[in-house]
């Protein structure tokens, strides 16, 4: 009995925990600061151009709270879990308190609801209150839908109600906001977005991942038939299109020109025109050639001496002041760190006169790359030599950089927007109306009050039961 009741306990801290408007309020402000954070800090930019503008210590720290993918973070996506958990209890919690007003088949009316309503609009009526009911029955009928009818010792009260469901409108717009957290969700764990450079005529079925620079294989591949570009009269370009076919299983199933603003869309995944480039000589191979040389300046940090090298593949040679030795141990066409892709660089082996051993990356495109590292030796690529390349004739060559995303996410998002709008229709245009017609008999005559309650717009609601005494008046 004990630990039923202890569970039960549990649950119920639990449910007020995710109940609670003040955790709506912390989550919303949350969220609010690290979108703020977003704007301030480039995602998905390249180590070096983050190195650059925050150090090596700001780096390291903003790196592993994930701030450079900010958005497809674990944390980002709890903040998101946690609003729409709240949410839906929050939502559950309030629908409860009305719970007796919409799922009721025959509704309770108080007459002294009506009799504190301050704005009422009376006349009188020769005829009995039973023939006024006979005929303003009818009329409220098909203006509201329901009626019902309360005879006490005061008099005769015709009610009439419509719009009852209006009441759930604000839960329509919190079951929109669900939707739309769940899309981000959706789309931030199961999209993607990569890029590609596919030369003319030649076809690819793996893309890079902007966010990690891994690569990513297509369930199609993509050729490039034919690459247009047109220019101003001032050089700059003016349009640029690609003629894009999608081949599956070696044979084709869409083709498309597109240009910037105008993707080829195919199962699901978007290609979009992003950029494009000349194909200079050396690129025209399908593997990236290492350097012939490369020129490298190794720095004692703690003395300042230093000393330069023009080195090739498998060079050997001592460190400053006799601290050890460095090998060009290898080369690699696409070096990876963090997640990021930098492209071609060497692979160099530190060994130190006790035999320790340590590998350090040196991007080419990033010469100043090692400052991050903190060891004892700084190594900076002052520049390097490439192999010749004879084209023997060959034609130039353009490529079309395309952009290529993943958002299954859209269509819930699509869902959510469009619940909101009704939601919004609902919460703001209609409300849940109620008349109520008094009947009194008095000296010979009748006394016809007319009043109305509605949970929203009370102003408009003033004007209806208005021209509701007026119309019956007229009968």
């Amino acid at each position: 009995m004990r630990k039923t009741d202890a569970s039960v306990g549990i649950w119920d801290t639990i449910w007020g925990f995710f109940a609670s408007v003040r955790l709506t309020i912390i989550l919303l402000l949350s969220l609010a600061a690290t979108s703020i954070i977003g704007t301030f800090i480039p995602q998905n930019k390249q180590p070096m151009e983050y190195l650059q503008a925050f150090g090596e210590f700001g780096y390291r720290l903003l790196s592993a709270l994930d701030f450079f993918d900010m958005y497809r973070s674990w944390w980002f996506r709890l903040l998101i879990i946690l609003l729409v958990l709240n949410i839906i209890i929050c939502s559950i919690e309030r629908l409860a308190s009305i719970g007796k007003i919409l799922f009721v088949k025959k509704p309770q009316f108080r007459p002294g609801r009506f009799q504190k309503v301050k704005t009422r609009w009376t006349f009188d009526d020769e005829r009995s209150p039973e023939k006024l009911h006979d005929l303003y029955a009818p009329v409220l009928k098909r203006k509201f839908g329901y009626t019902q009818t309360k005879t006490t010792d005061e008099g005769t009260y015709l009610f009439a109600e419509k719009w009852r469901w209006t009441r759930i409108g604000v839960y329509i717009v919190h079951f929109s906001i669900v939707v739309l957290l769940l899309g981000s969700l959706v789309g931030s764990i199961f999209g993607f977005e990569g890029f590609v450079n596919i030369p003319e005529n030649e076809t690819v079925d793996t893309i890079f991942l902007r966010q990690t620079g891994q690569s990513l294989k297509l369930p199609f591949a993509i050729r490039c038939d034919d690459f247009d570009v047109s220019f101003y009269a001032n050089g700059a370009p003016k349009e640029f299109r690609s003629s894009l076919t999608v081949l599956e299983n070696g044979q084709m199933a869409l083709q498309k020109d597109i240009v910037v603003n105008d993707p080829l869309r195919y199962r699901g995944i978007n290609v979009f025109q992003s950029s494009y480039g000349k194909m200079a000589p050396e690129d025209r191979h399908r593997h990236v050639e290492p350097p012939e040389e490369v020129e490298l300046k190794v720095t004692e940090k703690a003395t300042g001496r230093s000393l330069t090298r023009k080195v090739a593949i498998g060079t050997q040679f001592d460190l400053p002041g006799g601290s050890g030795q460095v090998k060009i141990a290898g080369f690699q066409e696409a070096l990876t760190f963090g997640g990021q892709n930098l492209g071609p660089g060497l692979l160099v082996e530190i060994s130190s006169p006790q035999g320790q051993a340590e590998q350090v990356l040196l991007p080419l495109h990033f010469p100043n790359f090692d400052k991050m590292r903190g060891g004892a030796f700084l190594f900076t690529i002052l520049g390097q030599k490439t192999r010749d390349f004879k084209p023997e004739e060959e034609a130039e060559r353009y490529y079309t950089g395309l952009q290529v995303t993943k958002d299954p996410g859209v269509p819930v998002v699509y869902t959510g927007f469009v619940s909101m709008i009704v939601g919004f229709i609902i919460t703001f245009f209609m409300s849940h109306q109620t008349v109520c017609v008094i009947l009194t008999a008095k000296g010979g005559q009748t006394h016809v009050a007319v009043t109305g309650i509605a949970d929203r717009n009370k102003l408009g609601m003033e004007r209806k039961t208005e021209q509701l005494s007026v119309r019956l008046q007229s009968l």
